[in-house]
């Protein structure tokens, strides 16, 4: 299955690549007369030498410096052309996968951060950076290696072994290059990442590390990460650069041993002075390809890393089907025998759950911690499949509904609200490219937060970056619940709506759950608190992810909470 899907991903690839094979065989035709005309100067050297210098002519110097140097603008031409075909190849390629590779990040991110995950954009432009580098331009003059090394022998056999065994040491040197650069960097690649993950993190929580006074612990942790990160780049960098080195002197030695070799075939009279230098030319042009393979051999490595996870990534992550538009549903909910095992994890939190939401009902989900209520939630909004049973809304499984459709039927609330660079109307909007300005004031008004947020410098165009900024955690809640009302959803999930809230906010959050339920919608409340739960007429309760109780809110209360009376009366406390 695995092997499956791992084919499945690099059919993918291959697949969008493909589409540029048009572009590959125009550069593939550019790089033949390319290379073809790479034996201008060998040839320009050889007749200069040969005739110009013999015959003391002036003509034929101009002519053949006239031939020449058209011959050299049209091969700078023809490499400029290939260069800008590639470079726009590499583009269409990343423009073809971007929405694809984003959308199985977004997926993949949501139930499972690991690597492939955290690095899937990085990875598909690893690859583009690749396919319009220099690097993969010579991979097309490499083909042209032996033909011109064993042109080299038509000036003399000799030459011509001494430039065909340089050709096969440079080969060797790259292929052992391959071998013993791979370890050091992914080792580089892999901590590099731990460092740039735990910087983000202490990033996004710089105010509880200065708050906690945790700023040198965590700068020694991030520190000995760096370091690790550092080090291991260093000795990839060095052994990288140490082939390209001896590549690059290699390459040298063996054209000054091809002038030196033609020397004394030409003090023999086996060979012409001409021919001496064109062969020293030859070898250049012969081996470059190979050098700059190897120097830039990194970007290589990196490419192959990048193409590999990307075919794990879309292999396992497969697109969503087309699905039939449906009608806007009716707030009923029928969980039926529901389980579900969170990802990477092989215990269900959930088991064989069912119950029933009718249209115009406030349920509320109680029970204590790791009961599943936080599982639920993610499972009601599809962004966790279940290991068995189903969710049906209005009778239609959640999987018929495309997820960006389910996501304006069912409004979500998550534990902990999470704000976007932007402003409040984009994010309330839930940064939809053209807004409904009317539909962002609505849901705040129903949120009951219109009033907080026109008090705000810009009014709804008062930029907040990703932390919320200036905003206080109730505040960013209340705004988090305009944006789960944005696009007039049927249900409502709220995943302790009122953990940052206020009295006012409470008061807010209860007057919206009022509203849904006189226009005939449907809410869930996961709460532990029991102001949360005080609009709700139905509460299920939940221990050991199984269904304690389920029932009306007074009744099953009695039954399984020790401070019922309190919470009836409207007393604060907690759910006991």
């Amino acid at each position: 299955m695995i092997n499956r899907q791992l084919q499945n991903g690099y059919n993918e690839l291959r697949e969008a690549r493909r589409t540029n094979r048009a572009l590959y065989w125009a550069v593939g035709l550019f790089s033949v007369f390319a290379n073809l005309l790479m034996l201008t100067g060998p040839i320009y050297m050889l007749q200069i030498y040969d005739r110009v210098l013999g015959s003391r002519s002036i003509e034929t110097l101009i002519g053949l410096s006239v031939i020449g140097t058209f011959l050299f603008v049209v091969m700078g031409v023809l490499d400029v052309t290939r260069n800008r075909v590639m470079t726009r190849a590499a583009a269409r390629f990343q423009a073809r996968l971007d929405r694809r590779v984003f959308d199985a990040v977004i997926r993949r991110s949501a139930i499972k951060h690991d690597e492939v995950a955290q690095t899937g954009m990085r990875d598909l432009e690893s690859v583009q950076k690749l396919m319009s580098s220099p690097v993969l331009m010579a991979g097309f003059d490499i083909p042209w290696t032996p033909i011109l090394l064993a042109g080299i022998a038509l000036f003399h056999p000799w030459l011509g072994m001494l430039a065909i065994g340089g050709g096969v040491m440079l080969v060797i040197i790259t292929v052992i290059n391959q071998m013993m650069s791979k370890a050091p960097q992914n080792s580089a690649m892999y901590a590099m990442l731990q460092s740039e993950k735990l910087s983000e993190h202490i990033r996004n929580e710089s105010e509880m590390v200065t708050a906690m006074g945790m700023r040198q612990a965590a700068f020694y942790r991030w520190s000995k990460l760096r370091g690790r990160a550092l080090s291991t780049q260093i000795a990839s960098t060095d052994m990288v650069g140490g082939f390209s080195s001896v590549t690059k002197t290699f390459r040298l030695f063996l054209q000054s041993a091809m002038l030196g070799l033609g020397a004394l075939l030409a003090l023999r009279g086996e060979i012409t002075p001409g021919a001496m230098i064109a062969g020293s030319i030859l070898m250049g042009r012969a081996l470059a390809p190979i050098e700059l393979a190897i120097g830039q051999w990194p970007v290589v490595q990196r490419a192959v890393r990048g193409w590999h996870s990307l075919a794990i990534l879309l292999g396992e992550t497969p697109p969503e089907a087309e699905r039939t538009a449906l009608p806007k549903p009716r707030a009923k909910l029928d969980v039926i025998q529901l389980t579900v095992v969170p990802p990477g994890e092989a215990v269900a939190s959930l088991r064989m759950l069912s119950f029933t939401v009718e249209p115009g009902q406030a349920v509320g989900v109680i029970g204590p911690s790791g009961a599943g209520k936080s599982t639920l939630a993610r499972a009601l909004t599809g962004v966790w499949r279940p290991a068995g049973g189903k969710v049906r809304l209005d009778g239609a499984a959640l999987d018929n509904y495309d997820p960006t459709v389910l996501g304006r039927y069912i409004g979500y609330l998550p534990q902990r609200v999470q704000l976007f660079e932007g402003t409040i109307a984009e994010n309330i909007a839930r940064l939809e490219e053209k807004p409904d300005a009317d539909a962002i004031v609505e849901a705040a008004k129903k949120a009951d937060a219109h009033d907080m947020i026109l008090k705000m410098p810009d009014g709804y165009d008062t930029r907040i970056d990703a932390t919320g900024g200036r905003l206080s955690g109730g505040q960013i809640q209340r705004i988090g619940l305009a944006r789960a009302l944005y696009g007039d959803p049927v249900i409502l999930v709220l995943d302790e709506p009122n953990s940052n809230l206020d009295n006012e906010g409470s008061a807010a959050l209860n007057k919206a759950i009022r509203n849904m339920k006189a226009e005939g919608k449907s809410a869930l409340i996961m709460a532990h608190r029991p102001a949360a739960i005080q609009e709700c007429d139905t509460i299920l309760m939940l221990d050991g992810g199984g269904r304690v109780a389920f029932g009306p809110r007074d009744e099953v209360l009695a039954q399984v909470v020790q401070n019922h009376e309190q919470i009836r009366a409207g007393g604060s406390g907690g759910l006991r």
